[in-house]
């Protein structure tokens, strides 16, 4: 069968294309993500022969009648020995209708961060509940690390709804609940499903024990849900991360990170705030008249501007603010505290400046998978986005100045910046 290749890299039969989906699993503790994963890699015949052989060995060992579908993802020895999810297990399958890259997450509280990690590149985001338990504090957590990350999509996942006889009182329970933090915390919707991932209800296939219930199967929901709409929407940023000189002519190359760039169309090199005109757009060694996000290219320009790594070059009246104030929503990743007063490196896109700690939303210090809000002091300006509007450069890192270890993430919010630093 021929195979054609999209802009985004997708391949499918010939004459269509396949877009990719990527998301993450999170919940509580035994709450099932690890079997509902399984069970959608079986399910959806995703899972190798010798891998099933092995899983069904190692729960023969167990005396486990019927293969345990979890051990598909829990990977680690550790995961093996406790029964829990410690690390980000990633995940790769493929149905006619898209490809998927999963990323299930831990849940323990002390894994906080690793959500974060997985979520943060995400589409969408399941979090699952126990049928048995309903909405739990880390159910609340996870609400809110989606909500922080803006993740377009959220699936509430009910899981178990066996051992509570498939009962729809039950479901509305939990999704009434649930729907009143999702309110709390802004975030814009969610889709509800009912599922067993232990028997298969409602993850591949649609459920004959709910007749009750009128909607998608999970897979069927993940191969519909619309992807990629923030890059068709977003202004057109294009941080450069490599300057490339072939004589006279300097090409800048890097990753379209959101919108488009034309031949032709007037840009803004940021922070300096010169202008000039694309002359030139190439992609995988061929010229071409438009670029779209999240394709690699190099660009040329009308004129020789100094433009190095760490700059971005952005088209349209709709630039990013440039400031040296950064206020934003963080989750804190190391081990070591964040404190008021200390001095640390900002990774923004290809971008790297000194900054300094200046508040915490009122608090001492930032431990391990902490939640909070960060005021930092730049020594240059940043090109920044809002994070609800462009994830990709409304987000950024805190690196330790000493070993380059990464701290801190970072959300920023424009509607709480102090007035925009003007280009030097």
């Amino acid at each position: 069968m021929t195979s054609t290749i999209s802009a985004a890299g997708s391949i499918g039969p010939a004459g269509t294309t396949i877009d990719t989906l990527r998301f993450a699993t999170a919940g509580s503790v035994d709450d099932g993500k690890s079997t509902l994963v399984g069970r959608l890699l079986h399910d959806s015949k995703s899972v190798l022969t010798d891998q099933l052989e092995a899983v069904e060995r190692a729960s023969a060992s167990r005396g486990q009648d019927a293969p345990d579908l979890a051990l598909l993802t829990d990977g680690l020895r550790a995961e093996r020995e406790q029964g829990i999810t410690i690390d980000v297990a990633y995940r790769y399958f493929a149905t006619p209708r898209r490809r998927f890259i999963l990323a299930d997450t831990p849940g323990h509280v002390q894994y906080t961060r690793n959500m974060v990690t997985g979520a943060s590149t995400a589409e969408l985001t399941i979090i699952l509940v126990d049928a048995r338990h309903g909405v739990v504090e880390q159910t609340r957590r996870h609400a809110a690390v989606a909500a922080l990350l803006r993740v377009p999509h959220v699936v509430l996942a009910v899981n178990k709804m066996d051992l509570v006889g498939y009962e729809e009182q039950e479901f509305d329970r939990i999704v009434q609940e649930f729907a009143g933090h999702a309110e709390e915390l802004g975030l814009p919707g969610f889709t509800p499903i009912p599922v067993s991932a232990l028997v298969g209800d409602n993850v591949v296939e649609r459920s004959a024990h709910m007749g009750w219930y009128a909607g998608p199967a999970l897979l069927e929901f993940l191969e519909t849900v619309p992807v990629g709409a923030e890059n068709a929407d977003a202004p057109a940023r294009f941080p450069v991360q490599y300057v490339i000189r072939h004589g006279e002519v300097r090409y800048y190359a890097g990753q379209l990170v959101s919108g488009s760039l034309r031949v032709g169309d007037r840009v803004t090199v940021q922070p300096s705030g010169g202008t000039s005109h694309i002359t030139g757009i190439d992609v995988l060694g061929t010229d071409v008249e438009v670029a779209y996000a999240p394709q690699s290219i190099t660009v040329r320009l009308a004129d020789q501007r100094d433009v190095a790594r760490g700059d971005m070059i952005t088209a349209g009246a709709d630039v990013p603010t440039l400031t040296r104030d950064v206020r934003a929503a963080v989750c804190h990743l190391a081990e070591q505290p964040l404190r008021v007063g200390d001095r640390v490196l900002v990774r923004h896109t290809t971008r790297t400046v000194k900054a300094i700690v200046r508040d915490l939303g009122g608090v001492g210090e930032l431990s391990a998978n902490d939640l909070g809000r960060i005021t930092l002091r730049t020594a240059e300006p940043l090109a920044l986005d809002d994070y609800a509007d462009v994830r990709r450069t409304g987000a950024f890192i805190l690196v330790d100045p000493a070993d380059g270890a990464t701290l801190t993430a970072g959300m920023a919010d424009l509607a709480e910046l102090a007035e925009p630093t003007e280009p030097a």
